[in-house]
């Protein structure tokens, strides 16, 4: 495990491992890795950090992600078994009992025959996940046993998706990953269809999403969709990858999503573009977030080729390649939701397959995201909703343009999905069954497709949709301005006195790590806990100064720290002097990433004393560590007078004091910001006259 790895078992930061290693000597020696980060055996470490009184028990989810991490193999294939093994666990739990009952060397021996009866009639002979064999599970064996004991807590699936998310959060730049909120909007714009294809599925996030997505219909109308086309109620989820290990780590998720029988599962790994693995196939619907700006596609060999219904792309169009394959692949009536570069909807090298999209019907509505809704964070993706035309229909007259981009405040931490959810599919569902749908200022209409037809075949949506009013009409602004000038009295009258020079005190004092040894507070670090459905206190929203805002990943059931009253939050990763006391109205929020919870004894520390002496500047710098790109606060090291309690809550009284003209200036600040911007707005649309 690595320094990172103790810290996270040991509730602190980095930098307090590296003075561990320093100040003790019997700290446990590295036992590989490299000089500038090396990595320690985990019984060594968790016994040492038993001697020292600093944990009493590695928890057993941490135990299993750190030999998942420190298999030799590598962690993708440590994945690959032990999602193997939980199929067999899940499936025929009788079985592994018997199995895990012999010693590791036999169990090694006989897990391949029976994994080979799991594996084959669940993914098929042509299959991404092989069987591993005796000699590869050798080294796997303890790691599958332990994975079983926390399946058996949690559930097989959690267990995997547990650890799957952890290997994804800890290797950020090897993946362009799907977030869950674009992947579960895609797979609602798509319906509830019972045969789905991602041709390039990665991890299985897209698939997964459409197997647990309710879908846009009534159960009746579901129902009756069945009945009529003689269909087993069943599902057929199909995806195909470039990388092996990939294909197979979805594979094995979907199949753990998944009840054996209920829903079948095809997964092939190969590139879909130049090796079609289901070229026969006629899916209800194709979800698909393709891989941009892809030169190398297949572009000369597939000169020829009869998916190109729509005009052959351009070597600088890969995106238009894998809209026409996703076409290719849908039943008549059939809809595709791709995520596509904005770039796509406008370059001139694709405007010809853009129109006969657009003449033909096949392209139903665009959707632009706020940036910061899916990688790359920086620029606003597309949604494109297609659906295959029937060769004697109509095609219809008009096309959906959707921006949501004012819909959530920028950033991918501070985007309100469920707001955004429920617009898009709204505006969808309206359109799709009506043909058109109620304009929109700044958020959605229909256009028509002559319209759209010019020069550039232009479909961002911006372009064509009409300016919103930001700042509303000049009665709206008005009331702006009144709530202004209210909060700028409120901050005048709020503003501090500085009192009379004095000399600088020099109090004897402690340090944040003293206080919680004696209990005088408690220390607990964010970013733990799974599936609880709380808010939670983000980074951001403790330098912002606004209300929970994020969201706990998906895993094992696992406790996350709840924020009480009274707490002191402090951001531990470049976030400045900043410390949150927290109120009524933030208690029972989760504790996020990058955030450390000072919890004081009210009978010992003031908790507005404790945050107002945490926000000197000389003290947040002696206790940083810097880092050529960022700056980590180790809060143990944070420094304190020793006051009695009565002068304790003195200070305490100023510190809130000056919060509430923080908060006070933080409100004219926004509320400046909409008044200047909805002025700049109204004065240039004609709503506000000059005089």
């Amino acid at each position: 495990m690595t320094a990172a790895g103790i810290a996270r078992l040991a509730g602190v930061g980095r930098a307090a491992v590296s003075n561990w290693r320093r100040r003790h000597p019997d700290f446990p020696r590295p036992v590989g890795g490299t000089e500038t980060s090396p990595s320690f055996a985990l019984a060594e470490v968790e016994q040492w950090l038993r001697d020292q009184g600093k944990i009493a028990e590695v928890p057993l989810r941490e135990r299993v992600w750190q030999q998942l991490a420190g298999h030799p193999a590598g962690a993708v294939q440590a994945l690959i078994h032990a999602g193997c093994a939980l199929l067999l666990v899940r499936d025929r739990p009788t079985a592994w009992l018997q199995l895990s009952a012999v010693s590791d060397e036999k169990l090694a021996l006989l897990l391949p025959p029976a994994l080979e009866e799991i594996l084959t009639p669940r993914f098929g002979p042509d299959r991404a996940v092989h069987t591993p064999g005796s000699a590869e599970l050798a080294a796997s064996v303890p790691l599958l046993r332990a994975t079983a004991e926390l399946a058996a807590e949690c559930g097989t699936r959690q267990t995997y998706e547990f650890l799957l998310g952890r290997h994804l959060d800890a290797n950020p730049r090897q993946y362009t990953l799907t977030p869950p909120g674009p992947a579960a909007l895609m797979a609602a714009l798509a319906g509830d269809p019972r045969t789905v294809l991602d041709p390039a599925c990665g991890t299985g996030t897209l698939l997964r999403a459409a197997v647990r997505s309710p879908g846009t219909r009534s159960t009746g109308d579901r129902a009756a969709d069945t009945r009529a086309a003689g269909a087993p109620e069943g599902r057929a989820v199909h995806g195909q990858e470039a990388d092996p290990d990939l294909a197979a780590l979805a594979a094995l998720r979907l199949a753990l999503q998944t009840e054996c029988g209920g829903t079948e599962v095809r997964v092939a790994a190969a590139d879909s573009l130049r090796a079609d693995a289901f070229p026969r196939l006629a899916a209800d619907a194709v979800l698909c977030h393709p891989p941009f700006n892809e030169r190398n596609w297949g572009h000369d060999e597939l000169a020829y080729d009869a998916r190109w219904e729509y005009g052959f792309p351009a070597r600088t169009e890969s995106e238009l390649a894998w809209v026409q394959h996703a076409l290719a692949r849908l039943r008549e009536g059939g809809t595709a939701v791709l995520l596509m570069p904005p770039a796509a909807a406008s370059r001139r090298s694709g405007r010809r397959i853009r129109a006969d999209l657009l003449r033909r019907g096949a392209l139903r509505a665009v959707v632009s995201l706020p940036a910061g809704a899916a990688p790359p964070y920086g620029i606003p993706l597309h949604l494109w909703v297609l659906r295959k035309p029937a060769p004697a229909g109509r095609p219809s007259p008009e096309v959906l343009l959707v921006d949501t981009g004012d819909l959530s405040a920028a950033g991918r931490d501070k985007l309100d999905w469920q707001s955004l959810h429920s617009t898009v599919l709204d505006t969808w569902q309206a359109f799709d069954r009506d043909g058109t749908v109620e304009e929109r200022p700044g958020v959605s209409r229909s256009v028509s497709v002559i319209e759209l037809l010019g020069d550039d075949v232009d479909l961002a949506p911006a372009r064509h949709l009409p300016p919103p009013a930001a700042g509303g009409d000049a009665a709206a602004l008005a009331r702006v301005r009144e709530r202004l000038a209210e909060t700028l009295r409120q901050t005048t009258e709020l503003t501090p006195t500085t009192g009379e020079s004095a000399q600088p005190s020099r109090w004897p004092t402690t340090t944040v790590g003293e206080l919680a040894r004696v209990g005088a507070l408690v220390l607990r670090a964010g970013g733990a806990g799974a599936g609880s459905g709380k808010p939670v206190l983000t980074e951001q929203d403790v330098l912002a100064g606004t209300a929970p805002s994020g969201s706990l990943p998906e895993g094992p059931a696992e406790d996350p720290v709840l924020v009480e009253a009274g707490d002191v939050v402090v951001p531990v990763l470049g976030g400045g002097s900043v410390a949150r006391v927290v109120d009524e109205a933030t208690a029972g929020a989760a504790l996020g990433r990058s955030l450390q919870l000072l919890r004081p004894d009210p009978a010992a520390l003031d908790a507005w004393f404790l945050a107002g002496f945490l926000r000197g500047t000389a003290n947040n710098r002696q206790a940083s560590s810097y880092a050529s790109t960022s700056t980590r606060l180790d809060v143990r090291r944070l420094q304190l007078p020793r006051l009695p309690l009565s002068d304790q809550r003195k200070y305490g009284e100023r510190f809130r004091a000056l919060a509430e003209f923080e908060d006070a200036l933080r409100q004219a600040a926004r509320l400046g910001e909409q008044l200047v911007q909805g002025l700049y707005d109204g004065l240039t649309d004609g709503t506000v006259r000059p005089e």
